[in-house]
């Protein structure tokens, strides 16, 4: 393929890529499977490796994260972003409407527009030639933070626009996690040891405000637009057209939960149904944002100082309630994490009777000051499991008592260990009956191996009956087995033996997440996949050829290594092949002219970025490292250059500038 083939194509695949990303995020209408959009997206990156001047800023890749930055830069609003009025009960709702007829001087009841308020972060976009230009915070509503490059990370935010698009268009928005992600990633961060999130809104804030654009890009973020700032050309006459036009120029909008009504009555009908279903939702909301319709009587309305006349925000009742920690309960997880979960004297919030709250871990306990007896207020916060938010000593009696640090396993008694920077003691038996529970329910999860079927109640009698020492003993289960099991039929036995045969050929990156690798997630199975192609090819790496990977770190390249290292590890991948367990292997590039080479970067290069020199060595079939050895081929060193260079000089290793790099590069790409 030359080079105008190659922009051709890349053209193709950004449109249709732009296409799909619209349907699925904005429509919620896909028309290609997963696999098949992965497959375009793989081919986009080939491309670019091949080509690097296509990858332009709206380019789809731009999705994966570009390199970290040293601070955000002020970005000033051309509109300001105001902030609403609250109103907290019906009394204040019809004050608001009054308050509005009294500024337009008429009795006829006024249109509004009824919105869900999005417990998230707002942001503003702007497109210029319908391409995405900036993104920013709110900030202070005059000056936001640029954000640019996480915003683009996430997959509801369209790079580009519909050509029927104007030519300038500032959109506002919120930027939100769904329950079930924000779940998930917590759970993961307590498994790794790392701090958990408070709730939905400050994950999101998190996940936004990282100066390394790459971990935006692993959180679970969405949008839903609501607005527009400036705007060139034709503007709709009402609010609901102009959503209705965010969508159609291919933004995400909240159509379905938000509804146009007549008068004030109108408004607190529909908050009170809000108020009913809010706990039906897959996403927090806080409230209800209601807003004239009438774009001329918003004109005719104006603003105060730093809220407009024409909107309100009704608030919702607080979802908090007070209880007693009867007890706490200590958990252990599938990597033999010890997390303290409150056992509450029952108590309803929000219409729900709640039992347990969430402590996190011990860091959390100290920052709260929790005892066992204390009188608390546990708020439902976006989990099924709310949090302790506040301890009332004030009620104490003295009867209180602390919760050590425990020194042993809550359920195998084996030491315990609290390793230096996490935030979670940890049971260090592999053999510990909690750990093999969790560890096999995470094996056959619908993200991993997918065994329909064989949920948490068969694995706990499997363990009973000493059918399973490991997820490899999944597969030796038989007929007979499955009817030692309580409530076990014929045709519920053939289904769960069809559903573990057909969990033999799932594709490696699934596999890889199901084995449960520490750090390895979802993402960073998928990158390790296209990596390296099969399990035995993983299994033989090093920590470096890890490093040398542009999304793994150093956590995640020692976990790796250490995981193939174990001998208890290798016993099981070896019974799963036994198995006939066969991950589906990954595309793998082939090698080129520049394969069995190694390659190490250092230093500021004139006009090079180090991914991107990493990437064109990669392209040609060599191997980019972290760091210099006595298998290095070349060193690429640039100003500042530090003890990689100087290692090289000790060992003799070739040292290249940028120059000689990129005439070997174009030497070799036309051999």
């Amino acid at each position: 393929m030359d080079e105008t083939q190659a922009r051709d194509r890349h053209l193709e695949l950004c449109k249709q890529l732009h296409r799909h990303n619209y349907l699925y995020h904005v429509l919620d209408r896909p028309e290609i499977p997963d696999a098949e959009y992965d497959r375009l997206f793989r081919e986009l990156l080939e491309l670019e490796k091949a080509y690097p001047e296509l990858a332009g800023p709206d380019s789809p890749s731009a999705r994966v994260g570009a390199a970290p930055l040293d601070k955000f830069e002020p970005l000033r609003h051309t509109l300001p972003m105001l902030s609403l009025e609250n109103a907290f009960d019906e009394a204040e709702m019809r004050e608001f409407d009054a308050r509005i007829k009294r500024f337009l001087h008429r009795d006829a009841e006024i249109d509004y527009v009824c919105e869900m308020k999005m417990d998230g972060v707002a942001v503003e976009l702007v497109y210029r030639g319908g391409k995405l230009a900036a993104g920013a915070t709110r900030g202070d509503g005059t000056v936001g933070e640029n954000i640019t490059e996480n915003l683009k990370t996430v997959p509801a935010v369209p790079l580009v626009l519909a050509d029927s698009a104007p030519e300038l268009l500032e959109v506002r928005g919120e930027v939100f996690m769904d329950l079930r992600d924000f779940q998930a990633l917590n759970r993961e961060r307590e498994e790794n040891g790392e701090p958990t999130f408070a709730n939905p809104r400050n994950a999101t804030a998190g996940s936004l405000r990282q100066l390394d654009s790459r971990v935006t890009a692993r959180r679970p973020l969405k949008i839903f637009c609501y607005g527009v700032g400036e705007i060139a050309g034709d503007v709709p006459s009402n609010h609901l057209e102009t959503l209705e036009a965010l969508q159609g120029w291919g933004c995400r909008v909240n159509l379905e939960g938000t509804r146009r009504v007549r008068g004030v009555d109108g408004v607190l009908a529909r908050y009170r149904e809000l108020v009913e279903s809010r706990e039906e939702l897959p996403f927090e909301i806080d409230g209800m944002v209601v807003k004239v319709d009438d774009l001329a009587l918003r004109r005719e309305l104006g603003e105060k100082t730093r809220t407009p006349r024409w909107a309100i925000a009704c608030k919702f009742p607080p979802r908090q309630a007070e209880t007693i920690i009867e007890d706490i309960l200590l958990q252990v997880g599938r990597t033999g994490a010890i997390t303290p979960v409150a056992l509450l004297r029952p108590v309803e919030v929000s219409g729900v009777t709640v039992s347990r709250a969430s402590l996190h871990n011990w860091d959390e306990i100290d920052r709260l000051g929790v005892r066992i007896g204390d009188h608390v207020v546990v708020e439902r916060a976006g989990d099924v499991i709310p949090d302790v938010v506040r301890v009332l000593a004030e009620k104490r009696t003295g009867i209180e008592r602390p919760l050590p640090l425990p020194q042993a396993c809550p359920e195998c008694g084996s030491p315990v260990a609290k390793l230096e920077g996490e935030v979670v003691p940890r049971c260090q038996d592999l053999a510990c009956p909690a750990r093999l529970l969790e560890g096999i329910k995470h094996f056959v999860g619908r993200r991993a191996m997918d065994i329909d079927g064989l949920g948490a109640r068969y694995i706990d009698q499997m363990l009973r009956l000493d059918l399973s020492e490991s997820v490899a003993d999944l597969y030796r289960l038989d007929r007979d087995d499955l009817f030692r099991f309580e409530r076990m039929g014929e045709k519920l036995a053939e289904k769960l033996l069809g559903a573990i045969e057909a969990s033999k050929r799932r594709p490696l990156p699934r596999f890889l997440f199901a084995l449960g690798i520490r750090h390895v997630g979802e993402h960073i199975a998928k990158v390790l996949a296209r990596q390296f192609g099969s399990l035995d090819n993983l299994a033989k790496t090093s920590r470096d050829e890890l490093l040398a990977i542009h999304e793994v770190g150093p956590q995640v390249a020692d976990s790796v290594v250490d995981f193939f290292a174990s001998g208890r590890n290798r016993e099981i991948l070896d019974q799963l092949r036994a198995a006939g367990v066969a991950p589906e292997a990954t595309e793998r590039r082939a090698g080129g002219p520049l394969s069995g080479k190694t390659f190490v970067f250092t230093g500021t290069l004139p006009t090079l970025g180090r991914k991107e020199g990493q990437e064109m060595v990669e392209n040609l079939g060599g191997r980019a490292a972290g760091s210099v050895s006595r298998k290095t081929d070349y060193v690429v060193a640039g100003e500042e250059a530090g003890s990689k260079l100087e290692k090289a000089r000790s060992l003799g290793v070739a040292i290249l500038s940028e120059k000689e790099f990129l005439t070997m590069i174009e030497k070799e790409a036309e051999a």
